[in-house]
């Protein structure tokens, strides 16, 4: 029993090193020997945790893959076949291989609209941006009220849907009735009274290119006056205190911190006007004579309205890679730029 008793004391008992402090124990306590703090714990997230972000985004994946990657396989699919009305009545697979290919690829037609495609779609895409940065500076100087007031007035251009907005312009150019030809009668030139703006490969582009620009011109300002109050007021006091003018202020000030901006907001343009299909069609189908249609129109023309359904799906393909090639080298300056900051 007084073995036991000595062997509990000794448990009990607290322990003291020398001078009557506490020993300090290795390993134990927050502090080892050299009394340096020891690292946290890494916590390790459980695996449902790392898990989450990848649920989240599964009816994303699910619904691009429904609606968008399906219809992309079908239309791959379309694009092997020589599918008319024949075929498509009778329910007939009749697979070509890259026949559809080997013929658009090979028409002369094809690469005068692919090459009209692009000289419209850089037209557009330099008028939307000019404009567009010129009326974003406007707003950033401003007074509140007409700043409001012009804000207001580019949302309800923007909001204004495309058919609706395209059947305005048609009434503005109509060569009868049209607002613009009365105008232009009023002022003098009154060879323009019963002008045909759609007779014509120009002029019907001229009225597609009014009407693109007015549509995409909200976006661009909007985005650039919200842009332009990032930039600190420091920058611009310490510019004019150097005796630099507007231009000099823009180049060295401006432009540099919205330089993302600008190669973003051009990359964008460059896909909606290159797709555009609406505006295009409901001016005059890319009359006259076809000598205003561009890649969404041509395989739309082919596929539907000439019932060659495989041979649209193939143009349309081509289009989608036309879009990919320009997407890489946007990409392309997108990483370039990031190296240089």
């Amino acid at each position: 029993m007084a073995v036991q008793l000595d062997g509990a004391a000794d448990k009990t008992a607290p322990q003291t090193g020398k001078g009557g402090a506490p020993p300090t124990r290795r390993g134990g306590g927050l502090r080892g020997r050299r009394g340096a703090p020891r690292p946290p714990a890494r916590h390790r997230p459980h695996p449902s945790a790392r898990r989450a972000p990848y649920l989240l985004l599964l009816p994303a994946l699910l619904a691009t893959a429904v609606f968008l990657g399906w219809p992309m396989v079908r239309n791959l699919l379309l694009s092997f076949q020589n599918l008319n009305m024949k075929e498509l009545i009778q329910h007939l697979t009749d697979w070509r291989g890259t026949g559809n290919y080997q013929e658009i690829l090979g028409s002369e037609q094809f690469w005068r609209v692919t090459l009209r495609t692009l000289v419209f779609t850089a037209v557009n895409v330099v008028l939307i941006m000019l404009l567009g940065v010129l009326i974003g500076l406007l707003l950033a100087r401003l007074g509140k009220k007409m700043r409001l007031t012009l804000s207001v007035a580019l949302v309800l251009a923007w909001a204004m849907p495309v058919i609706a907005a395209t059947t305005v312009f048609q009434w503005l150019f109509d060569s009868r009735y049209g607002v613009v030809n009365w105008l232009l009668d009023r002022a003098g030139w009154h060879a323009m009274a019963h002008y045909d703006w759609v007779g014509t490969q120009l002029s019907t582009f001229f009225v597609i290119t009014v009407l693109i620009v007015w549509q995409s011109l909200p976006f661009v300002a909007l985005n650039l006056y919200a842009a332009t109050t990032t930039i600190p007021r420091e920058l611009y006091e310490a510019a004019r205190m150097d005796g630099a003018g507007t231009w000099k202020v823009f180049t060295s000030v401006t432009f540099p911190f919205l330089k993302p901006f600008f190669l973003a907001t051009t990359f964008l343009e460059i896909i909606w006007v290159f797709k555009a299909f609406p505006q295009i069609f409901a001016i005059n189908e890319g009359g006259p004579d076809r000598l205003t249609e561009t890649l969404p129109i041509y395989a739309f023309t082919e596929g539907v309205g000439n019932l060659h359904f495989g041979m649209g799906a193939a143009i349309s393909l081509l289009t989608i890679v036309v879009l990919l090639a320009m997407t890489a080298y946007y990409l392309r300056l997108t990483l370039k730029q990031e190296e240089e900051l």
